[in-house]
C-alpha cells in the first residue's frame, strides 16, 4: 500500500534578527529521493517526491545559509528505521561542522558504540513517545560506555506524562540527556504542571539539557501559547538550552507546516538578552556536539 508523502517545506527566508556568528541548528533531518537509501518498511510517510539527496544536501544548506547558521546536529529521522547510514553520510557530505544523532539497538555490542562515535554520531535517540528499538532500561545500561566515548542520549517525552517516572533516574545518568521539543508539553496544562516543573528543575539543575524545537507541533504561529514554557525554561538554565529548527518538518500529523524563520523569531521574541542567545545558538552547542 502507498505510504502518504511528506510536504516540502517553503522556501527559506532571513529571519528578522540574525543569530551570532558560529550558531547551531541543533535539530534536523535529512533524507532522499526514493532510490537512494533503503526507507523502513513501517515509516508513517515516504519523503516528499522530487529531490534526491544531493538536491536535499542543496535543500538544506540554502536552510542553513537564509538562517544564518554556521553549525549543524543531524537527527536521524525514523522513515530510515535502525539503519543510520543516510545520516551519516549526510554529516560527513556536511563537514566539520556538522554532527549526527543516530539509533542503537539494547544489545548495541563495543563496536557498534566505537563505529557510531567513530562517524561523528555525537548521541543515541530514545523515543519514550511512540517506542522504538532503545528502551529507557537500555539507554540507562548502556550510559556508561556511551559516558567512556563522549556520546549522550537523546530522548522524546511528554513532560505532563512522563517527567516524575523518569526523574530520579535522569538525575542519576552518567552522560548528558537532551531533550526534545520543550518536552513535548500539553499546552492547556500551563507551565504549572508538575510534570513541566519538574523538567525545568532538572533543566535549572544542570541534569537534563532541552532543545527549544518545533513549537509548531503544539501549536500555530505566532507560537505564543508556546512563549511561557520558552521563556521559562531558558530562564532556568541558557547554559542547558539549545535550539533547533527541526527541518525539513517531517510527519506534521495534522500541524501547520512551519516557517524556519518564524520559528527563529518566535525564539528571539522570547530570548530578548544577546548573552543568553549566545548561550543557546553558540555556547550550548559547541560543549555538547564539538568539544
Amino acid at each position: 500500500m502507498a505510504k502518504p508523502t511528506a510536504t516540502m517545506p517553503p522556501a527559506p527566508r532571513a529571519p528578522q534578527i540574525a543569530p551570532p556568528a558560529g550558531a547551531c541548528d541543533a535539530h534536523v533531518h535529512l533524507v532522499g529521493g526514493k532510490d537512494d537509501f533503503p526507507l523502513w518498511d513501517g515509516r508513517v510517510e515516504d519523503p516528499a517526491p522530487g529531490p534526491d539527496f544531493n538536491g536535499w544536501l542543496d535543500l538544506y544548506r540554502a536552510h542553513l545559509a537564509a538562517l544564518g547558521f554556521d553549525k549543524g546536529l543531524i537527527v536521524h529521522s525514523i522513515l530510515y528505521g535502525t539503519d543510520n547510514s543516510i545520516t551519516v553520510e549526510a554529516v560527513k557530505r556536511m563537514g566539520a561542522n556538522f554532527r549526527g544523532v543516530g539509533l542503537l539497538p539494547d544489545n548495541a555490542t563495543d563496536a557498534d558504540l566505537d563505529r557510531f562515535a567513530d562517524q561523528n554520531l555525537k548521541a543515541v535517540r530514545l523515543n519514550y513517545v511512540h517506542g522504538g528499538v532503545l528502551s529507557w532500561e537500555g539507554a540507562k545500561a548502556m550510559a556508561p560506555r556511551l559516558n567512556d566515548r563522549n556520546l549522550h542520549i537523546q530522548m522524546l517525552l511528554h513532560s505532563h506524562l512522563h517527567m516524575d517516572d523518569l526523574a530520579h533516574d535522569i538525575r542519576a545518568l552518567p552522560v548528558p540527556l537532551v531533550i526534545d521539543h520543550i518536552g513535548w508539553p500539553d499546552l492547556g496544562l500551563t507551565i504549572n504542571d508538575p510534570g513541566f516543573q519538574t523538567l525545568l528543575r532538572l533543566v535549572g539543575d544542570g541534569h537534563a539539557y532541552i532543545k527549544l524545537s518545533a513549537l509548531y507541533r503544539l501549536c500555530p504561529p505566532p507560537y505564543d501559547r508556546a512563549a511561557p514554557f520558552v521563556e521559562a525554561l531558558a530562564h532556568a538554565n541558557p547554559d542547558h538550552c539549545l535550539w533547533g529548527s527541526d527541518w525539513p518538518h517531517l510527519m506534521l500529523n495534522g500541524a501547520q507546516m512551519p516557517d524556519a524563520a518564524a520559528l527563529l523569531d518566535a525564539f528571539h521574541d522570547v530570548v530578548t538578552a544577546p548573552d543568553t542567545r549566545q548561550k543557546i545558538l553558540c555556547d550550548t552547542p559547541n560543549r555538547l556536539f564539538f568539544a
